[in-house]
């Protein structure tokens, strides 16, 4: 019988290894699976490559996990924000790698890994820094450059709803990368706040084929004095 549920984070998270590639979802704070950024601080594994939107935001979050020493490299298309203080920090003294990408492009360089494309051309970027040392070519009077797919070997998502046999869908905008980080990566590891039985999704409305998804784990929602919803694990 498959049954992709974890028992809790940490068990979803044993095998992530030294100098693996991470990615995780969420654009901004949109989206972003904190529970499993925390799991995997506290799991320990270091010298990692980070593909997100962002770089971290205060100190909590991704912005934790490079405060915690853990990430040799962040790609991603928006580092710099008003509470980046963290990567701002690590950057500046040579303590972490960027590679800057362009929002589109990283997004379709994820794609395109889960796709199996082995690179595509595309207009931005060319004629600026972040097109050096990259091949280009003109194409019916255009120019382009040639990009190559991101590969995880894990992928962190946030998910709203899922199944046994790691379906999912998603909430609004928290749906953002993690599709195409699910598609892209060896290990898919998915933090839901509901697990329904089999055949209780609609098929036409699940996201995230359990074929991309290898662990899910359920989390929480608890209600705040504030009216808003703070998450623990289940």
């Amino acid at each position: 019988m498959i049954n992709k549920i974890a028992a809790s984070v940490a068990d979803a998270l044993a095998d992530v290894r030294d100098g693996a590639t991470v990615m995780i979802g969420g654009f901004g704070t949109a989206g972003i699976p904190d529970e499993l950024i925390a799991g995997l601080i506290a799991q320990g594994a270091k010298d990692l490559t980070v593909v997100n939107n962002n770089a971290g935001n205060a100190d909590v979050g991704l912005a934790a996990m490079l405060k915690a020493g853990r990430v040799r490299k962040i790609i991603c298309s928006f580092p710099r924000q008003a509470d980046s203080y963290v990567f701002d920090e690590l950057y500046r003294s040579g303590k972490i790698e960027l590679e800057l990408v362009p929002q589109g492009n990283l997004a379709e360089r994820i794609r395109a890994a889960g796709a199996g494309i082995g690179a595509f051309f595309t207009p931005t970027g060319y004629g600026t820094e972040l097109a050096k040392g990259k091949e280009t070519r003109e194409i019916n009077g255009k120019h382009y450059v040639l990009e190559l797919p991101i590969y995880g070997d894990v992928a962190l998502i946030k998910a709203e709803c899922g199944d046994r046999w790691g379906n999912l869908t998603y909430r609004k905008a928290a749906r953002n990368f993690g599709p195409v980080m699910a598609m892209a990566a060896k290990k898919t590891v998915a933090t839901v706040h509901e697990i329904v039985e089999l055949g209780g999704m609609n098929p036409e409305h699940i996201v995230t084929p359990g074929i991309f998804v290898h662990q899910i784990v359920k989390i929480d929602r608890v209600a705040t004095q504030a009216g808003g919803f703070k998450q623990a694990v289940a």
